[in-house]
């Protein structure tokens, strides 16, 4: 009889703290359908890159639960999810059960791994775009008690990037073959132009263009010109195009080459960009193989190495926080140390043998519950070869002073 006692009464008590849950549930739901309580949602969002591997990039995230009501909310579990998508591509995505949150404002942390190689199909999808994108962020919280989510305004950030269109040069260069009994420029490049391809999942082409004089009396015949492609010392393209140009003595003809980014590199290139702070030299260097006068050369066209260093803020982690809409202007910088400025709130500097520049970013936030804040800033640069320095005016802009 005793145990039969204890039995009912524990029972008794398990059925009151059931009914007890069901009615807080119920008054608690009730209560935000009618506007009594408040419902959750996210304030803020503010992301950064983690440790980097080889395979994996870890992406933390701090969310702030904003709670209106005078409890607070852990009442049958209350989960935050996110999504990161760059250019629709899902790079990254997490999801926090059982979340006590509190009165006022909480904030939630969350880490998750993604996949390097990820990289390449974005990077598909940023050239495709005109060397922009679009990196989204998409939050949500969830309560089990109230059987609702939800969502928090997406934030937004626009990444540009301008990788070669600095390559686009009217500026003559010489060209020396450096051997016995040849005298010296046997050749000048006049003009250089660059643009991007028709990028497949596997490679990315830059089609070059140049326009060489041959200083010479003699026909000049270029076989093949070669190139290595680097970014941040990491091999990411290299061969060789035949051309079987001839070029007649004081004659000036035009050749079209192609060099190869292989894609399957990048995510490497990816961990050596994030742990150098977001900062990559893009280096191609070329060479020619030469017949003249009944001898081939191979020269090493060292006028024609293009560098270019591209810094990117992708999260917005690096200078100001992301919340609330701020966007950091793009800077070009080089190695002189003077800064001038375009009025857009961008500095730029004008160097010698290398081109440095911050992605352009274009952010957009409203998840402060104000309105949302556009601020764009473009960057602006010169192409400069020796102390004289010249604009890009067009992809074949000629320069009339040049030698032809």
């Amino acid at each position: 009889m005793g145990l039969s006692l204890k039995s009912t009464l524990l029972g008794s008590k398990i059925r009151i703290l059931f009914s007890v849950v069901l009615v807080l549930g119920v008054v608690v739901a009730g209560g935000v359908s009618l506007g009594v309580l408040g419902a959750p949602g996210v304030g803020g969002i503010d992301n950064s890159f983690g440790n980097v591997t080889e395979n994996t990039t870890e992406i933390r995230t701090d969310i702030t639960v904003s709670n209106p009501n005078p409890v607070g909310i852990s009442l049958g579990g209350v989960s935050v999810s996110y999504d990161v998508t760059m250019n629709d591509v899902a790079m990254a995505n997490g999801t926090k059960e059982g979340v006590s949150v509190g009165t006022g404002n909480s904030t939630v942390e969350l880490t998750t791994l993604m996949a390097n190689d990820r990289i390449p199909a974005w990077w598909v999808s940023h050239v495709r775009n005109g060397e922009r994108t679009t990196l989204r962020v998409d939050a949500s919280v969830r309560s089990a008690t109230l059987g609702r989510s939800f969502d928090a305004p997406p934030v937004t950030r626009r990444i540009s990037t301008d990788l070669v269109s600095q390559f686009n040069s009217t500026e003559p260069r010489p060209v020396n073959a450096s051997q016995p009994l040849v005298s010296d420029p046997v050749a000048y490049v006049n003009e250089t132009s660059a643009r991007w391809g028709e990028v497949t999942s596997s490679e990315t082409p830059i089609a070059l263009r140049f326009e060489v004089y041959n200083a010479k009396t003699l026909p000049m015949v270029i076989t093949e010109i070669g190139y290595d492609i680097t970014m941040n010392d990491i091999e990411v393209g290299s061969g060789a195009s035949r051309t079987g140009h001839v070029i007649e003595g004081h004659t000036t003809e035009t050749i079209d080459t192609r060099t190869v980014i292989r894609n399957a590199k990048l995510d490497e290139w990816w961990v050596s960009h994030l742990k150098n702070d977001q900062v990559t030299e893009l280096r191609i260097d070329f060479y020619a193989r030469v017949e003249l006068a009944g001898e081939t050369f191979r020269i090493p066209l060292d006028e024609l190495t293009y560098t270019k260093t591209v810094e990117t803020d992708i999260l917005g982690s690096k200078g100001e926080s992301t919340d609330g809409g701020e966007s950091n202007d793009a800077t070009t910088t080089g190695s002189d140390g003077s800064e001038t400025s375009d009025g857009s709130g961008a500095t730029t500097e004008e160097s010698t043998a290398t081109t440095t520049e911050k992605a352009t970013t274009d952010e957009t936030a409203t998840t402060d519950g104000g309105s949302a804040t556009d601020e764009s800033t473009t960057t602006t640069g010169e192409s400069t070869t020796g102390d004289e320095t010249t604009t890009d005016d067009g992809l074949f802009a000629r320069d009339p002073s040049g030698v032809r």
